[in-house]
């Protein structure tokens, strides 16, 4: 019963919810046929014109939230509202042209069943068509633009997310026909999470962990491996090395998935970039709020807090900068962040300044261990 009121609730809510499907690649090439042959139907018709290409609005304004009724998760998502890109107008003709080049490229990809990540089909759009492709940026948005006109996910396309994800700890994978690797082993590096999110489906997990620990910081991270932090506390411990890419969200989520009793406790630097990150891991992203809001998952802020900083010496304060200050009026407007997240945020901008979880490191090297583990016991995470 309680299964059928998740998926009628899901239903309700999906009313508004525009959202890029996971297709396979005959059905990823028909919709990139049927966009082709949309486009001369209109250039060839008794009234000949070049038709707009209608895309999701990946903006704020079209930006909403899903607060889970039956679950501890919510998400961003993005509704019915279009933008369009313009051959006829002049700041839109060179993404007009991008997003066909694109869908040319993506095509070509899945005919050869391949895949390739963002950075490599940039290179190969830059050989073929450098005059429209400058930058990795550029090409970046495209592929966006490319995903909300078409609405199927990249990966559907062919498209593999580069990851930057590292997992280590109380963790047993099995990739198909592999052996067995214990992410204890593998050393201060951790196992590198792969980009490829078919291979992560059909991963095999076992754990005997207790806590899953997402580290914003790679250097922090090594540190805690370092230390086999997982051993004193039984867990399992993960990073992006910053914002995360889609990759390791689609672990980190398939991990709550098949370890739904497991908390998942955030570790990210005390300023407003940091609180960013794990809201990224927790709610989604706008920019992605297309393909990116399956993936959210019930993370808790274990540190650093308010409540920490009366362990941090004076001399380790930083100033918030201008793009601190940004960051934080936009999660501020964002109807994303709970009161007591607020109320944190907050409390950074009145004190204009912030604290890495390096400082730290003052009551010694071996402190942040313990500095978790405390918090752990007391149930000091919200």
């Amino acid at each position: 019963m309680e299964g059928l009121r998740e998926s009628s609730l899901t239903f309700f809510a999906d009313q508004r919810r525009c959202c890029a499907d996971i297709l396979p690649p005959a059905e990823a090439r028909a919709r990139i046929e049927v966009a082709v042959l949309g486009f001369l139907r209109t250039l060839t018709s008794g009234d000949p014109a070049i038709s707009h290409l209608p895309l999701i609005n990946r903006t704020s304004s079209n930006s909403r939230v899903n607060h889970g009724r039956l679950t501890d998760i919510s998400w961003i998502f993005l509704s019915h509202s279009f933008c369009t890109r313009s051959l006829t107008r002049a700041n839109a003709a060179k993404a007009f042209i991008r997003v066909w080049k694109v869908m040319e490229m993506c095509y070509q990809i899945l005919i050869q069943e391949k895949k390739v990540t963002q950075r490599e089909l940039y290179y190969k759009l830059l050989c073929t068509s450098s005059q429209y492709f400058t930058s990795q940026l550029q090409a970046n948005k495209a592929i966006q633009d490319t995903v909300a006109l078409l609405r199927c996910s990249r990966y559907s396309l062919g498209i593999m997310a580069s990851s930057r994800g590292l997992v280590a700890g109380r963790l047993l994978l099995q990739e198909p026909n592999k052996e067995i690797v214990d992410c204890c082993s593998c050393g201060s590096s951790g196992y590198p999470i792969s980009g490829d999110l078919n291979l992560l489906e059909k991963l095999l997990m076992k754990t005997d962990a207790r806590y899953i620990i997402l580290v914003e910081k790679h250097a922090i991270f090594q540190r805690l491996v370092d230390d086999h932090v997982f051993n004193q506390i039984p867990s399992i411990l993960i990073t992006a090395k910053g914002y995360p890419d889609i990759a390791t969200r689609f672990f980190l989520h398939r991990m709550s998935q098949n370890f739904p009793h497991l908390p998942i406790l955030a570790l990210v630097d005390w300023n407003p970039a940091g609180l960013a990150i794990l809201c990224t891991f927790k709610f989604g992203s706008i920019g992605m709020g297309l393909e990116a809001f399956r993936y959210a998952c019930n993370v808790k802020w274990l540190g650093l807090r308010g409540s920490d900083m009366e362990l941090i010496p004076e001399e380790s304060f930083i100033p918030l900068k201008p793009k601190d200050i940004g960051i934080a009026k936009s999660l501020m407007s964002s109807k994303l962040l709970q009161d007591k997240y607020q109320e944190e945020l907050a409390f950074m901008t009145e004190t204009g300044r912030r604290a890495e979880i390096e400082a730290l490191y003052f009551h010694g090297y071996d402190y942040l261990g313990k500095y978790i583990a405390k918090k752990i016991v007391q149930v000091d995470y919200i």
